[in-house]
């Protein structure tokens, strides 16, 4: 998924304070410099808009180098973008128990996935969604994050099965949460309820494909 993705202008602080524990002083430095970027390029593509805001602006905003900020991020859509979900998301998938069917185990990675964003970055969520259906290159990127993170799930779901790397039922099966998943959080829908209650929805889509369009009473009887 994207790098996804997980700034009231950016990260709340707890979360940053959450991030930090553990970690030595030159990491802690490390992931402060990152939120400081970041905090940077929110406000002022908020002043300024997306177009107008360039790579040298938030360094200065941000009192650090250019190419500082190129450590951090190869490219302003990167900033906007880059969180820690997909690295966590995979984790989790990793601790689930072996004999879970795939999508048990898929549906139960998206869902905590999207309870820790409505959570924890509610505001940059919304501000990210309005920028990804705004400009272009932001739109790429997801859908370049969400390829790569589908190809890392089919693997690891592949491994567990003791299928091929590259079994095709276990690849459509990725793509096709995926694709839910993608709907959900970025696509062009007028819906502003909770994320985890349309991410229910669209797995129920997903396991009763046959009831879409169909009256709710109908519905709910094949279920």
């Amino acid at each position: 998924m994207s790098r996804m993705p997980s700034t009231t202008t950016s990260a709340p602080v707890s979360g940053l304070a959450v991030a930090e524990d553990g970690l030595g002083l030159r990491e802690r430095k490390k992931l402060r410099t990152r939120q400081a970027i970041r905090d940077a390029a929110r406000r002022l593509i908020d002043e300024r808009g997306y177009d107008s805001t360039t790579i040298e602006q938030i360094a200065a905003a941000a009192e650090v180098s250019p190419s500082t900020v190129f450590r951090y991020f190869p490219s302003k859509e990167h900033i906007v973008l880059t969180d820690d979900y997909a690295n966590y998301m995979m984790a989790f998938l990793r601790e689930r128990p072996a004999d879970e069917p795939p999508l048990a185990a898929l549906r139960a990675v998206v869902t905590e996935m999207v309870r820790r964003l409505a959570e924890d970055f509610s505001d940059e969520y919304r501000w990210r969604r309005k920028l990804v259906r705004q400009v272009p290159a932001m739109r790429a990127l997801v859908g370049e994050s969400q390829d790569s993170w589908a190809r890392s799930v089919s693997e690891m779901l592949a491994e567990r099965a003791g299928l091929p790397a590259d079994n095709l039922e276990v690849h459509v099966l990725v793509g096709a949460v995926t694709g839910a998943l993608h709907q959900v959080l970025w696509g062009d829908h007028s819906e502003d309820t909770g994320l985890v209650e349309m991410l229910e929805r669209a797995m129920a889509v997903m396991e009763r494909p046959d009831t879409v369009g169909r009256p709710a009473d109908l519905a709910s009887d094949a279920v």
